[in-house]
């Protein structure tokens, strides 16, 4: 993406945390919308480059990220099964724009969901919960340490830790989408806001970097 093909007014990107219990502490990045006729997302400045973290997937097999994505467009969202608003619309909302696309560029293209609530979001039930939206959807957890440290790595808000009690609570997490080209880095990043449409009509753009 060219500097001259941005929008000259500049917009302040906040990775605040989704309405899913609060909000984490968060980190802000100037960032320019794309032009209509190009990507639909906010262009961060620097582009941030894919993080290197390693945790385990829903079969028990340990996950190296940048390594198992390598040479793919690789969509990597922070969250938990149980939130009620922002995690199941970005799943939705991501699943619709993968389908719309043709074979060829569904297989170079993975949605990546890393847990934050890794006491309720046992293996089995984040696999059954991402099934609902797609069964190529990876799904990744860890240790709460080891999940900060893929939340920092990819440069996204790390709430301070909470003390539950009981079954039900709200977690706060990042509501950014992260799409890594390629190329290793996210040309774009998403908020809440973006829907389907610009998911699908970024998506195979994104591909060519």
């Amino acid at each position: 993406m060219r500097t001259a093909g941005l929008l000259a007014a500049a917009v302040v990107l906040a990775a605040a945390a989704a309405g899913c219990g609060g909000h984490a502490s968060t980190t802000r990045q100037a960032s320019t919308r794309a032009p209509a006729a190009s990507l639909r997302g906010l262009v961060p400045t620097p582009l941030p480059r894919k993080p290197s973290f390693t945790l385990t997937d829903t079969s028990g097999r340990t996950f190296p990220f940048a390594a198992r994505t390598r040479g793919k467009l690789t969509y990597l969202y922070f969250g938990y099964t149980h939130c009620p608003d922002a995690c199941p619309t970005a799943m939705t909302d991501l699943a619709y724009a993968v389908r719309r696309q043709p074979a060829s560029v569904r297989a170079r293209t993975a949605v990546v969901f890393v847990t934050v609530d890794p006491r309720r979001d046992t293996p089995r039930r984040l696999r059954s919960w991402l099934d609902h939206y797609s069964s190529s959807f990876v799904g990744l957890t860890g240790t709460a340490r080891q999940i900060a440290a893929a939340e920092r790595a990819a440069g996204v808000p790390v709430p301070p830790p909470e003390q539950h009690s009981g079954a039900a609570y709200a977690v706060a997490h990042s509501s950014l989408l992260l799409p890594y080209s390629p190329d290793g880095k996210a040309h774009v990043v998403y908020t809440q806001g973006f829907g389907p449409q610009a998911f699908a009509h970024d998506l195979p753009l994104l591909l060519r970097f």
